[in-house]
């Protein structure tokens, strides 16, 4: 039977390993004993410290020629003491017990005090995640947003370099203690530092020793594939965006022999487009199910997007020029191609399963049925179901991949010289039919934590595999002979 599992954002730095369930927030039995130990030595410590400032200030008031000058007034002292007797006696014990009471009472106040200038301290400049929409909806509604927004982000850099400070100041304090603290300390503080925020000292540790400090809390899935998009604007070609062109793709796929949609070599206008069954009509540079329509035959047109039939092709023109209208279509250039049915008899529209992969290894597929709604399904490569944090609430039970249909994946993946890549299937009645590549996916910033982390170390370690593959020359024969062709023509 098949089961949903959830990731875990440990995996012990090997993306091979398929995620786990989550360990959930309770701490285990031995990380209590270690940070009972830990406070029971700082508190050990600050004990230590009073008592060595205590006998030094003694021995400064001892040296005093006020306390040697006070010598005759303090025997003098003695001597009535001893004469008011046991009155006296209980008397100064009373009062002693009553300071010590006060004492302890005031202590606690101080603590509660320090507490909450703590956390306004480092909170002084924040504001609630619940008031957060209803703030800026009210500057915006008052025209004084962009104002606001200088605003915010003067505010959370102040916040976030408080916090940071601490955090930073916290792990140095354990730079010098025992390795079981030391680890426990770094790995409590780790995930809560941006990756350009952890000292160097944190880092040599996860480099160093028997048991080092585990980093897999630096992988982000999410910030690898920004900072590629980084790189793009820096040098401007990358290679799996060489391949985000949809005629290229197919040219591609024609090179290593990899089925793809028969696709007419002219484009139209949404005037002058034929009449034609068994076909997908979409923009050229459309993105998404926008302006993308199933014919089946010139009297039963699916509107994707709308999720609407058409019954004419004067019907299909008039939503067509609705889309330029609304700017849901940029360009008035459209395209004809394939469509690829998953069942024929019933007309079923072939449903998409979206392969995310990383040079030679698959992190996730992604399954898609539209018909008769959109649903969604997540898969690992050994076949097991996840959730991460996006579709969450409108999954089903897909029908998953068979292990040549991963295997296919995996080697067009190897092919192109690029850490990461979705490479897009439709499937067909016999089999997956290539749809497309997508060097960004949509919305990547929408996966959990966990998963986010997952596929981070996927994305590192494929980095990792590429620059070994490039240093021991490897050819990359097929897309070398690709981009040939391409440019020549």
């Amino acid at each position: 039977m098949v089961t949903i599992k959830r990731h875990n954002d440990q995996l012990n730095n090997s993306s091979n390993n398929h995620p786990m369930e989550e360990a959930g927030p309770h701490k285990s039995h031995h990380e209590e004993k270690i940070e009972e130990l830990i406070k029971k030595e700082e508190l050990l410590k600050h004990e230590q410290s009073e008592k060595r400032y205590n006998e030094k200030e003694i021995k400064n008031v001892e040296k005093s020629k006020t306390w040697k000058a006070s010598a005759p007034l303090r025997n003098v002292r003695s001597f009535f003491a001893k004469i008011t007797g046991r009155t006296k006696a209980l008397e100064q014990e009373q009062q002693i017990k009553q300071l010590e009471a006060k004492l302890v009472e005031t202590k606690n106040q101080l603590y509660e005090t320090r507490e909450s200038l703590h956390e306004a301290t480092l909170n002084q400049l924040g504001i609630h995640a619940s008031e957060a929409v209803q703030l800026v909806k009210e500057k915006s509604a008052e025209g004084d947003l962009l104002p606001y927004i200088d605003e915010l982000v003067t505010q959370k850099k102040a916040k976030d370099t408080n916090y940071t400070n601490a955090l930073r100041y916290a792990a140095r304090r354990f730079m010098n203690e025992k390795e079981m603290y030391k680890r426990h300390v770094y790995e409590k503080i780790l995930p809560s530092l941006k990756v350009e925020d952890i000292p160097e000292f944190m880092i040599r540790v996860g480099l160093e020793g028997e048991n080092p400090v585990a980093l897999n809390q630096l992988s982000s899935f999410r910030a690898s594939l920004t900072m590629r998009m980084r790189q793009k604007q820096l040098v401007d070609s990358l290679p799996e965006w060489v391949v985000d062109d949809k005629e290229r793709a197919y040219a591609f796929m024609d090179k290593l022999g990899v089925r793809r949609p028969w696709t007419s070599p002219e484009k139209y206008t949404y005037a002058n487009i034929p009449e034609k069954s068994g076909v997908v009509i979409k923009p050229v540079d459309g993105a998404g199910s926008r302006g993308v329509y199933l014919v089946y035959s010139p009297t039963k047109i699916v509107d994707i997007k709308r999720s609407t039939n058409l019954m004419s092709w004067d019907a299909l023109k008039e939503s067509m020029a609705e889309d330029l209208a609304s700017n849901w279509v940029e360009e008035d250039q459209w395209s004809m191609e394939e469509l690829v049915l998953e069942d024929h008899e019933q007309q079923i529209p072939a449903s998409d399963v979206k392969f995310y992969c990383f040079y030679g290894n698959v992190g996730l597929i992604l399954e898609i049925s539209r018909v008769p709604e959109l649903k969604y399904c997540w898969w690992t490569s050994d076949g097991k179901r996840v959730r991460t944090g996006k579709y969450d609430d409108d999954i089903f039970k897909g029908k998953g991949v068979s292990p040549e249909e991963l295997e296919m994946a995996k080697e067009i993946s190897l092919a192109i010289p690029a850490p990461f890549v979705r490479i897009d299937f439709l499937r067909s009645r016999d089999g997956l039919v290539f749809g497309e590549f997508t060097p960004k996916p949509g919305n990547y910033d929408e996966f959990d934590d966990p998963t986010d982390k997952w596929l981070g170390d996927y994305f590192a370690e494929a980095q990792g595999r590429l620059v070994q593959d490039l240093l021991n020359k490897k050819q990359f024969a097929d897309y070398q002979a690709f981009i040939k062709d391409t440019t020549n023509n």
